[in-house]
């Protein structure tokens, strides 16, 4: 069994080993016949329509049983069966004479042909079309869509790709790793791996050679796959697994030299901070309150909001918990805030700028949060969002402060602010750094426009430097500098941002160990070293390379 290949290599998704015997995933439906239907162009069309709703329909109801990152990937799977040039395809191969089932599949796979020339991030948008389609066709045919296997016992999920919601939904007590041949880091199948916790190589284009029954280790430090380890192997990474074990969940975040670094998770809801705090989160990063605003006709009023917050504050008592008021307008746009058409919103009102538009929402939401925290034992940090310049900072610590709150700041996500943070830092308690923003802003690149995600990458020399000018700026004066965007959830990349200045680091709850682990494995001078390189380098790939391979020697 070990003979016909040795070893697979992709791209590891955290840090993470995992040793099992191989489950296949089962093959996808045939693609349809290409034969005329025997029906009227409108009874085909209507069967399409319907077996459209129901994929919806599946995709809404799956989102909001896994939820978190699962649920927006799901809904935006979601998005794209009803996605209006699509189905205009659908109908145009139908009156053609093309069967349903055909029309759709063709629609489909062409636009995913798009998405896959487009490579990167893309690329992975187009493995999501493609499992909508076979959703589509399997209502059609009135058909089960094949799923994960069943396994009475533990096993290495091996497949082409997995489609978002059977990653979002996969039993963990079951699945020990995942080996995908597609995907890349920025696939839904390497995102939700990584908020899951669940040890994943990606994009292995040896794992077709994989059968059932093989055993193999799955590292994904390295990016390998190991067939038919040897006894010492196994033994190893056993050893490695009892060491990774061995960093206590609730051991506060430091680097090998005891240089402290918090780690704190990133939450969305107070329903999420129970779990966050038993996977070894040391506080909150960043809580974000839009749940509350979210397709509300008014604003919440003062007491439902304090409630909410109690609830968050009583699962951390002694601890750090930051707050960041309300960022509303881009992809957040609501009902009770004045309506203005943008032509690109992430450019327009939207963040500290909204609520400035409308005080007294901004003003409910810190008298919420003071009442809250004056019957709590957590530690609150307030920030406001996407703040440019000294006048908003000045404006929105004052404001704060009139409200008794004692630890204010400001979520650094604007290039201006980066610029500036030496005059920001200065007026603030605390600074904390967007990543998905600031790279959006600072490499052009729209987060929610599909043709430049290939853009939105961390690991960018131009974004890191820009960390390091906020870095620099909260070392100079003795404050505190947060990380709360998501990329201190790739454990390598987090070392990096610690030695760009960072001190506190937040992310989904699920990568904490793994960022806890490496963090343990270098001093702060192995940090700032990697940090120098990253920034030096040309490329998000080649920071990422010149990294990897100076970790390795380490």
């Amino acid at each position: 069994m070990g003979g016909l290949i040795m070893q697979v290599t992709g791209i590891g998704v955290g840090r993470g080993v995992a040793v099992g015997p191989v489950l296949r995933m089962p093959e996808p439906l045939p693609d349809p016949e290409d034969i005329t239907s025997e029906f009227e162009p409108l009874v085909e069309l209507e069967r399409a329509s319907d077996a459209l709703g129901a994929t919806t329909d599946d995709l809404n109801l799956l989102g909001a049983r896994a939820g978190g990152d699962a649920k927006d990937v799901l809904e935006a799977q979601a998005l794209m069966a009803q996605d209006p040039a699509v189905l205009e395809d659908i109908e145009e191969r139908i009156s053609s004479g093309k069967t349903a089932e055909r029309a759709v599949f063709e629609a489909f796979r062409a636009y995913q042909y798009v998405l896959e020339s487009m490579g990167g991030y893309m690329a992975g948008r187009g493995a999501d079309l493609k499992d909508v389609s076979q959703r589509v066709v399997a209502h059609l045919q009135r058909v089960a869509l094949p799923g994960v296997p069943v396994s009475d016992s533990p096993f290495v999920l091996v497949a082409k790709d997995l489609a978002p919601a059977d990653t979002a939904l996969l039993d963990l007590d079951k699945v020990l790793a995942l080996v995908t041949r597609d995907g890349g880091p920025t696939s839904h199948t390497a995102i939700l791996a990584r908020s899951k916790g669940i040890v994943a190589v990606v994009g292995a284009l040896g794992a077709d050679e994989l059968a059932d029954g093989m055993t193999v280790v799955v590292d994904a430090s390295t990016g390998n796959v190991v067939v038919d380890p040897s006894p010492d192997v196994i033994a190893a990474v056993a050893a490695r697994r009892a060491a990774h074990a061995a960093v206590a969940p609730l051991t506060p975040g430091a680097l090998a030299d005891g240089t402290p670094v918090s780690l704190l998770a990133n939450l969305g809801s107070p329903a999420e901070a129970s779990a966050a705090a038993e996977l070894g989160a040391e506080g909150v990063g960043l809580f974000r309150t839009e749940f509350l605003f979210l397709g509300a006709a008014e604003a919440p009023g003062v007491d439902e909001q304090r409630e909410q917050y109690r609830v968050l504050f009583d699962a951390f008592p002694g601890k750090k918990v930051t707050v960041r008021v309300l960022d509303a307008g881009a992809d957040k746009p609501l009902a009770f805030l004045p309506e203005a058409h943008e032509e690109n919103p992430a450019l327009g009102r939207r963040g500290i700028r909204a609520l400035r538009d409308t005080e007294q929402v901004l003003r409910d939401q810190l008298q919420a949060l003071a009442e809250a925290s004056a019957d709590s034992e957590a530690d609150l940090w307030v920030m406001a969002p996407m703040v440019a310049d000294v006048a908003e900072t000045e404006y929105f610590v004052s404001l704060a402060r009139e409200y008794g709150l004692k630890t204010v700041g400001i979520t650094a996500e604007v290039p201006a602010a980066a610029i500036l943070a030496d005059q920001i830092a200065e007026r603030t308690d605390f600074v904390s750094i967007g990543t998905n923003d600031l790279t959006q802003y600072t490499m052009a690149a729209d987060r929610l426009l599909g043709t430049v995600a290939s853009y939105q990458d961390p690991w960018h020399p131009a974004v890191l430097r820009m960390i390091k000018s906020i870095g620099d700026a909260g070392t100079g004066l003795g404050k505190p500098v947060g990380i709360c965007g998501e990329a201190a959830a790739d454990p390598l990349l987090a070392v990096v941002l610690v030695g760009l200045g960072a001190t506190d680091l937040s992310m989904t709850a699920a990568a904490l160990a793994d960022v806890r682990a490496e963090l343990l494995r270098h001093t702060l001078a192995d940090a700032q070293h990697l940090a120098a390189l990253a920034i030096d380098a040309t490329s998000a790939a080649d920071a990422r390379r010149v990294v990897s391979e100076a970790d390795s020697s380490h």
